[in-house]
Formats: structure tokens, C-alpha cells, sequence
């Protein structure tokens, strides 16, 4: 009897180390783990990030990392302030900044960009107002244009339109609709002359006859749109999470840059090194069709290098806008110590 249970003992030993080796022993892999978390929107932008967890990268560093969605840019930096997630992802916005002002967060790597070739955010004219002479970007002075709200990434962009053409935003009647939903719906009710769109808004507009796209923000004023942030806390007290946090976040930023960011001559994506499997990670994520995913993939930049001089701009003109305390001093916004 005791040799029949000690080989019983053997075979569910060796049965329950074959089970633990095929399932990759999840259990085992947890163990040692640091936790953290990190804050994003659904969208496209956050791709890098969405890589990053889908593919292990984060763990290979040796962190258990927890995604926070959540539905609007402000939210994630109120997030990261507040101690409800380490680190956040996101547009770049006013309240950022005054956040960035009080010493609540502080950005460590850029996420995307405006790039020309890159068809991200459109200037769209209604059909009265193009048949009316709206037919360039530089038309846009003297206009009415929707945006979702005052110190919004599309409140930005309209400025840096401003600065290239010479007028100001005190030149233009920005509409604030507080969603991209009800933009449309004064769009086409008539209610403004024109809207900055997401990619595939200002295409259904196209496409449907009641607008005609202008031009990409990308081809006339690129900018860095969004940035990775933490807590000045967190860099002083858990520097090596923030920079093992880093590390993975740089190989997946290299990996989305390989799979979506070539074009061709006339302007196509060429497929990189696991387009399709990255792309399906993606669109997992954000809850959208692949090919809805496609239409509006962002670049980003392999090594996560920030546009210094466009955060610098971005902090005069909100500072200039009465949005952010004329004391920010622009350098003091970035730690440019975890990028190499």
C-alpha cells in the first residue's frame, strides 16, 4: 500500500508539473512581480501600451501592469495626480499642464505626434462655407469652428493654424461642443463653418457630401499630441519601476513603429514586420474593427523622444490663453532622463 500511494504521489506530481509547463506556470511568473498601473483612453494612441501588455513586454521587466480605461485626455492626468495610477498616457491638454504646474505630473516619453503623411486630425469646411471660399486651412481665420472644449487638443491646434498663417484664436469663433457627437451635429446642422475632425469622422463627412477635408494637421503644424507621464513622486521614490516601465514601453514603441509607420511614394502604409498581428492586438483593445483601427494609426516615435520645442510652444500659448500660470517654467514639465 505505501508503494501504491507513493507512486500515485509521483504520477499527480508529475501530471500537475506538466500542466504548470504547458500553461507557461502563469502562477509561478506572478510571483515576484512589482505591481503598477497605468492610465489610457481606447484609442489608438494608447497602441504602444496595449502591445506592451498583450505581448509580455512589461513582465519581461518584471512588473504586473494594470490598465485603467477611461474616456476623456483630462481624466488620465487627474489619475496619475491623484494616486489612482502610476503612470498615464494621453493628449495633451491645458489642465495637464496646470497639473504639470503644481507639481502632479511630469512627462517621461512622448507618445503620438501630428506628423505630415500622417492623416490623424482633418480641418473639414461645410458645403455652404467651402462653396463660399473655405477652401484652404489658411481660410479658417474669420470663422466658425467646433472643437470639443476651451484647453482640448483641438483648441491647440487651432493656434499652432494661427501662428502659421498669421492670426490668432481671438481671429476665429471657437464653438465648444464638449464631444466629438455634438461637433458633428453643429457641423451639420450649420451651426459653424467648419470642424477639426478625427480621421474617420472627417472621411464619413467626405464621403457622405456634407463636408469637404482642407488638409491634415499633421501636413500643416505637426506637434507632439500626446506624451507617457508619471508623478514626480513616483520618479523620486520608484525610479527603477518607472524605468523598467520604460524599457518596455521603448520595445513595443520600436515594435508599432516597424509594423505602421513606412509609407510609400504616395503616401500608403507599408506593412511592416507583424502588422496584422499588432494590429489585431489593437483593435482588441480599443473594442473597433481592424480596418477602423488602420484608418487612423498616429505616429509615434520608435524612441520615445519628445518635440521639446513644440511642449515648449504649447506652454506659451496656453500660458498667453490665460489657460496656465504664467510661472510654468516649460523645461520643468519634462524629466528627459529616462530617454536616451
Amino acid at each position: 500500500m505505501t508503494v501504491v500511494r507513493w507512486s500515485r504521489r509521483l504520477v499527480l506530481g508529475a501530471m500537475g508539473a506538466a500542466a504548470l509547463a504547458l500553461a507557461g506556470t502563469p502562477a509561478a511568473e506572478a510571483q515576484g512581480l512589482e505591481k503598477t498601473s497605468i492610465g489610457v483612453l481606447a484609442l489608438a494612441s494608447s497602441g504602444p501600451i496595449f502591445i506592451a501588455k498583450s505581448k509580455g513586454y512589461f513582465e519581461k521587466e518584471g512588473l504586473d501592469v494594470d490598465l485603467k480605461m477611461f474616456t476623456s485626455a483630462q481624466q488620465v492626468p487627474v489619475a496619475v495626480a491623484s494616486g489612482d495610477v502610476d503612470f498615464g498616457v494621453t493628449g495633451l491638454t491645458a489642465g495637464f499642464y496646470n497639473l504639470a504646474a503644481k507639481g502632479a505630473v511630469t512627462m517621461i516619453a512622448a507618445q503620438s505626434r501630428d506628423e505630415p503623411g500622417f492623416q490623424l486630425s482633418a480641418y473639414v469646411a461645410t458645403k455652404a462655407a467651402h462653396d463660399a471660399g473655405l477652401t484652404k486651412p489658411a481660410d479658417l481665420k474669420g470663422k466658425r469652428i467646433a472643437i470639443t472644449t476651451v484647453g482640448s487638443t483641438f483648441h491647440y491646434m487651432v493656434g499652432l493654424l494661427g501662428q502659421k498663417h498669421g492670426f490668432t484664436v481671438k481671429d476665429v469663433t471657437m464653438v465648444a461642443m464638449q464631444d466629438v457627437p455634438k461637433m458633428v451635429a453643429a457641423f451639420k446642422g450649420g451651426q459653424v463653418d467648419a470642424v477639426i475632425a478625427p480621421v474617420t469622422v472627417a472621411r464619413q463627412l467626405a464621403a457622405e457630401g456634407s463636408g469637404t477635408i482642407l488638409g491634415w494637421v499633421g501636413d500643416e503644424t505637426p506637434w507632439q499630441l500626446g506624451a507617457l507621464f508619471t508623478s514626480p513622486k513616483t520618479v523620486a521614490q520608484r525610479r527603477p519601476l518607472a524605468e523598467k516601465f520604460v524599457g518596455a514601453y521603448l520595445t513595443a514603441l520600436a515594435e508599432y513603429h516597424a509594423a505602421f509607420n513606412a509609407k510609400d511614394a504616395s503616401g500608403a502604409v507599408v506593412k511592416g514586420p507583424g502588422y496584422d498581428e499588432l494590429l489585431a492586438i489593437i483593435a482588441e483593445a480599443t473594442k473597433q474593427k481592424p480596418e477602423v483601427v488602420a484608418a487612423g494609426l498616429p505616429y509615434v516615435e520608435p524612441k520615445g523622444k519628445l518635440l521639446v520645442d513644440d511642449i515648449v510652444n504649447q506652454v506659451k500659448f496656453w500660458q498667453s490663453e490665460g489657460q496656465v500660470d504664467k510661472a510654468l517654467d516649460a523645461k520643468s514639465v519634462m524629466d528627459l532622463t529616462f530617454v536616451k
